[in-house]
């Protein structure tokens, strides 16, 4: 929490410093983005101090077109370098490929038939400012089709024309498929995909991993919150299992935790006329084998079972891992992807799955779509985990959607319509309000998630189980 607070602190102080050339949102979206290369280091200490490096490097107005480094998101990949490779990106010496040359961010693709053809010949000689900004788009010219597998929460947004209508703009026709984000980064065949864009930075570091990639975009993140309904937090309060520490109601982890070590089941709470189901309390996920949210789930649960505290050496894996077994096999059968559950929650009511794990963003969408029902309610666990969505370009075109996505104002607006939250906070702020959504604004309670390492150790003890 120490890091966080040093985040948001220099966040403030560099909107200070560069205003009015550079907007708060603007640089906002430089320190988050920055802060993120850093998510697999060990050492945290210095994290702060090269953050404000970099996003200075990036914001600095150029003084030289030959000189200058580029503003753009994949810039700020550069001090992970000088925490030994802390970003997680891999050696260009590695695999056998040459190393990397050319400007900082450089990446070096690896693996044949993994991505398109001439890929890794883009990433040797791009060089310049121009690698980091999509060209502008020629009057009358056609439209480059650019292809790419996103995760399943994200197809509204790429589907919206209003969407379609900014890439074209740039000269771009974006078409997506949808994929389970440990899918992407595990299984999905890449070949001809311009990107992969999972929802979180261990699918992306995973993904980084076995491609050889080094570059990453985050333009937004949702955290990861409960989609319930009035008469289940009801019982939980109870129950002693709520806390309501701000403008929406928040799971107490801990005490959810313990109901489950229990076998607690639902018809077993005190005066419970409301749910009376002889079933175990469990939030229902997805499947941690394909689905980045059900590994968001197992940080929170493995965060809490180990004493409150970020999982990290293979005693405290051995200590966490009976009980997120339990969290997971107990569920019976999960779909692969975060869009079955909500739809489930959507249309079928509390009956089938009185707590679903989502992204807050899906509960927002749907209520700005008008399709929440009266007694559906947003319950946040206390504590949480955000979920950055990471933009991993497998070719040219897809460096440009993401930097498009990073950095065009309008895009970041739309996103926030679908739920995201962007560097647009206020734009958040205003749909939310607009359309009278419960969430909260400052998330105070949220911790990190393991290093990748500890993470892939932990999924592959529970995947195993099945």
């Amino acid at each position: 929490m120490r890091e966080l607070k040093a985040i948001h602190e220099l966040e403030n102080r560099l909107a200070a410093a560069y205003s009015p050339d550079r907007s708060a949102a603007e640089v906002g979206v430089a320190v988050r983005t920055t802060h993120d290369r850093f998510s697999g280091s060990a050492v945290r200490d210095f994290v702060p101090i090269l953050v404000e490096r970099a996003v200075r490097r990036e914001l600095e107005p150029e003084q030289d077109p030959g000189s200058a480094t580029p503003i753009g998101a994949d810039n700020a990949t550069a001090p992970a370098d000088e925490l030994a490779m802390g970003s997680g990106g891999i050696d260009s010496t590695e695999r056998g490929r040459a190393p990397a040359t050319g400007r900082r961010g450089l990446f070096v693709l690896a693996g044949a038939g993994v991505v398109a053809a001439g890929a890794a010949a883009w990433a040797g000689t791009r060089s310049g400012s121009d690698a980091t900004r999509p060209a502008a788009p020629v009057a009358g010219a056609s439209l480059t089709a650019v292809t790419g597998i996103v995760g399943s929460e994200k197809i509204a947004f790429f589907g919206d024309s209003r969407v379609a209508d900014v890439f074209a703009a740039h000269g771009f026709e974006v078409r997506v498929n949808a994929a389970g984000s440990r899918e992407i980064a595990t299984s999905i065949d890449l070949t001809g995909q311009a990107f992969a864009f999972p929802s979180s930075l261990p699918a992306a570091e995973k993904l980084k991993r076995e491609v050889g990639v080094r570059t990453q975009f985050t333009p937004f993140y949702s955290p990861m919150a409960i989609a319930t309904f009035t008469p289940i937090v009801e019982l939980l309060d109870a129950a002693g299992a709520v806390k309501y520490d701000g403008p929406v109601p928040a799971l107490d982890f801990a005490a959810y935790i313990d109901m489950v070590q229990r076998g607690v089941q639902w018809d077993e709470l005190a005066g419970n006329r409301t749910y009376p189901v002889a079933k175990n309390i469990l939030i229902g996920t997805t499947d941690i084998r394909t689905s980045n949210s059900a590994a968001m789930y197992l940080a929170v649960a493995g965060y809490v079972v180990n004493d409150h505290a970020v999982v990290r050496g293979a005693a405290a894996e051995r200590h966490v891992l009976p009980t997120l077994q339990r969290l997971f096999l107990a569920q019976g059968y999960t779909e692969g992807s975060s869009t079955g559950p909500f739809e489930e929650y959507l249309t079928a009511g509390m009956g089938a799955t009185p707590m679903t794990w989502i992204y807050e963003a899906q509960y927002v969408a749907a209520a700005v779509a008008g399709r929440l029902r009266d007694e559906m309610v947003l319950l946040y666990p206390s504590p949480t985990v955000l979920s950055r969505h990471a933009l991993v370009p497998l070719a040219p075109e897809g460096e440009e959607i993401g930097t498009l996505l990073h950095t065009d104002p309008d895009l970041q607006a739309l996103a926030a319509e679908h739920g995201f939250r962007t560097g647009d906070a206020a734009r958040f702020d205003e749909v939310v309000t607009e359309h009278d959504v419960q969430v909260s604004p400052d998330l105070v309670d949220v911790v990190d998630i393991p290093a990748y390492e500890t993470l892939e150790h932990l999924l592959g003890g529970v995947a195993g189980a099945y």
